[in-house]
């Protein structure tokens, strides 16, 4: 994989876009055909059709409303690469996007070729200006694909027996975690959600009043060392430590551990990254846990998940070091630096769920048309996560945003930290 290089923030949105599509294909770079086309779930999707649908999205959002003389590149892409957008036609069934052999992937990046000139002829045009938001929306669509990409071919190689290598990342020296400590907040009235001006998605506004009672939120995510622990209290045997549908679920899949975890013949564990399979690391940030296991250490921690509201006002009110993000070439998270005056690694290395329910906020309308389907149509069923990850473009991710997934979901980057209430 060619490296992910930082952005200088003086990029003009031409030359934004160029970088944000060519960090997709650099993404995809070191796969052979075959590791673009296979499907390994319903929920993962073909790298092939992550370079098409992101193309897809800004023919059919832009092109087709302001080229003039607009042509489709392909009569049947406007079908075979529509993800959900249900105003705009028929989409191919989901689980099967690994069957489609055709278009071939030299023809899927000959569609990018095509499309990436004609925005860039659009961008240079009188139409620019008109086009800009579009164009912002569909480069950060994107940037969430290239996170999927990472995320779904690490599933596709998990089930490979030969443990497969997609990226051999610079050298980085380990270092121990430090304890975890807890950071005090008074109760009274905040904002959340973001205020306007400058990109953002319609789900993380508008900005509105919240009343927090006192509250207290770790330090750092929880560790592999702490999750052994909680393993070898029996915490995937306790059902007095469950929500009754992750309970289910547990013994549905014989959860036993994290996604990619694996315990050997010694009674070692191993986990499966994508730079291969290695012993897993006690300090390093817990990753691949669903909401359902989140809960469960917490309960089994005398602690709680911290609410959307609680993670926000943390991160804003008291912004501490980082993590780390894909331009880092690391893509796995690392562990926690020493301690300070507040929380680390909000911001990186793992999506940290939390205890909200992903609801739209008082006042929230989405957009008209087929955009308008981007967020709002999934307000149910499905939890907050925040922060962003290891595999998430450092230029992609605030305090204000709103991930959000289904409770059992384990393949993204997922780990969480804890809270508890009271000062």
């Amino acid at each position: 994989m060619t490296s992910i290089q930082n952005a200088p923030d003086t990029d003009r949105l031409t030359d934004r876009y160029r970088r944000v599509r060519q960090t997709t294909e650099a993404l995809c770079a070191p796969l052979s055909p075959e590791d673009c086309l296979a499907q390994s779930m319903t929920e993962a999707s073909p790298a092939k059709w992550h370079l098409a649908h992101t193309t897809w999205f800004f023919e059919t959002f832009i092109l087709e409303a302001h080229q003039e003389g607009f042509r489709p590149f392909g009569e049947q892409y406007r079908v075979l690469f529509n993800s959900y957008y249900n105003g705009i036609g028929e989409q191919h069934p989901r689980p099967q996007r690994g069957l489609l052999t055709r278009p071939a992937l030299e023809e899927v990046y000959a569609y990018r070729a095509h499309v990436d000139a004609a925005i860039d002829a659009l961008l240079d045009s009188p139409k620019g200006e008109a086009i800009a938001g579009l164009v912002e929306l569909g480069l950060n669509h994107e940037q969430q694909h290239q996170e999927l990409i990472l995320m779904d071919l690490k599933h596709l190689f998990s089930c490979n027996p030969l443990d497969p290598v997609y990226w051999r990342p610079p050298s980085h020296a380990g270092r121990e975690s430090p304890p975890l400590t807890w950071h005090h907040f008074g109760e009274g009235i905040r904002q959340l959600g973001h205020p306007g001006g400058g990109f953002h998605y319609d789900n993380e506004g508008p900005q509105h009043r919240v009343f927090l009672e006192p509250f207290q939120i770790a330090s750092r995510p929880v560790t592999c060392g702490e999750y052994l622990d909680f393993i070898a209290d029996g915490g995937y045997r306790r059902p007095e430590l469950w929500l009754e549908v992750g309970w289910n679920r547990l013994r549905k899949e014989g959860w036993e551990a994290p996604q990619y975890w694996r315990r050997d013949a010694d009674g070692s564990w191993t986990v499966f990254t994508l730079r291969g399979r290695r012993p897993v690391d006690p300090n390093e940030p817990v990753c691949h846990v669903s909401y359902f296991e989140a809960d469960a250490f917490a309960r089994w921690a005398g602690a709680r998940l911290p609410t959307e509201a609680e993670w926000e006002v943390a991160t804003r009110e008291r912004p501490g070091p980082r993590g780390t993000f894909l331009e880092d070439n690391l893509l796995h998270p690392v562990p926690a630096p020493g301690e300070g005056r507040a929380p680390v690694q909000m911001l990186g290395d793992v999506w940290e769920w939390t205890g909200s329910a992903y609801l739209p906020y008082p006042g929230y309308r989405p957009p008209e048309g087929a955009v308008g389907e981007y967020n709002g149509k999934f307000m149910v069923d499905q939890m907050v996560l925040r922060g962003g990850s290891c595999a998430t473009p450092r230029s992609h991710i605030r305090e204000t945003y709103r991930n959000f997934f289904p409770t059992d979901a384990r393949w993204p980057f997922t780990g969480f930290r804890l809270a508890r209430s009271g000062s």
